[in-house]
């Protein structure tokens, strides 16, 4: 991260010089609006805004508690020590933490060069990383739809540990920038931001670390398919895996209420309607590159997907 954003980062704010001089706990009034330990969106966030972001506050101690909206946390230097839902994290330089409203988090307190922003966000705004995503499932899209619904069964945090990965740290500080800086067309841009970074995190999933044994094995599966959808088969995955083929079809239908098979023609056609889109590349080619020897085939499941022929998809802006 630019220095310049981290120098601005690293002055202590009023509330800090006050935990500093005083060695008090945190002032719930900052945070909550009641006895419950719960902070509250309306605190942080200016009346009409979606995001925001604040730095982390710093040689303080943060009970255990909950929040409103969607948190997500990132490391700009030093590390921090969370406890969310029992498990213990530390959070390390340009790693990532999403948070769901009902994940229980407590948070050590962290040094002088300690510095960590905060991201506030409520619900809708990932409507447009949704649409991006468009039909592809993963867990990271998952989590994302039941933050939006406010499930309590959802898992209750991702922990990306993608320091060594560029494109992600560079949209990460665009992210800061922008809403540190008086931007115009912040919304857009920043929903615009967000939905890159999503993506930028479902091609590194092997990054990613869970508290959901359940979402470890869908994320596993779901790369998978990502990585060799042009030619991969169950029984190939179930050999990587090393799992028997009958359980393995069995807990992927469970835990992500489709069939493999669904799953992989789900991942090939977005992949042809991107090509589609995007590219000039001959319709015939488009379904031999994903995994479509039989062309009439492609176009009949094609059309049952999209209610349309790849023709009309391809021209109809």
């Amino acid at each position: 991260m630019k220095d310049e954003i981290i120098k601005s980062l690293l002055k202590k704010t009023d509330e800090e010089r006050e935990i500093l001089k005083r060695g008090s706990k945190i002032d719930r009034s900052l945070y909550m609006q009641s006895e419950k330990n719960v902070i509250n969106a309306e605190k942080l966030l200016s009346q009409g805004k979606l995001i925001t972001v604040r730095p982390h506050t710093r040689f303080v101690h943060f009970p255990e508690h909950t929040h409103d909206y969607i948190e997500a946390i990132y490391m700009c230097s030093g590390k921090t020590e969370h406890i969310i839902n029992g498990e213990h994290i530390t959070l390390n330089q340009g790693e990532l933490l999403f948070l769901s409203q009902n994940a229980r988090q407590e948070i050590m307190p962290a040094s002088q060069n300690d510095i960590a922003v905060n991201f506030i966000i409520l619900p809708e705004f990932f409507d447009k990383t949704l649409l991006m995503l468009e039909s592809e499932e993963s867990p990271i899209k998952k989590f994302m739809i039941d933050c939006i619904l406010n499930s309590e069964s959802h898992t209750p945090y991702l922990h990306f540990k993608v320091a060594d990965l560029l494109p992600i740290q560079n949209l990460v500080e665009n992210l800061v920038w922008t809403l540190l800086n008086n931007v115009q067309n912040k919304r857009s841009i920043n929903q615009s931001t967000m939905g890159l970074l999503i993506l930028q995190l479902l091609n590194h999933t092997d990054k990613l670390t869970y508290i959901n044994p359940d979402e470890q094995l869908v994320m596993q599966v779901l790369s998978y398919i990502e990585e060799h959808y042009k030619s991969c088969s169950l029984n190939e995955l179930a050999n990587s895996l090393h799992y028997d083929f009958t359980w393995l079809s069995r807990e992927i239908k469970r835990r992500t209420g489709k069939t493999y098979t669904e799953l992989l023609h789900n991942k090939r056609m977005s992949q042809a309607a991107y090509l589609l889109r995007n590219t000039h590349i001959n319709i015939d080619e488009i379904a031999l590159q994903t995994g479509y020897e039989n062309i009439s085939y492609f176009h009949r499941l094609f059309y049952k997907t999209y209610g349309k022929t790849p023709r009309a998809y391809r021209f109809d802006k």
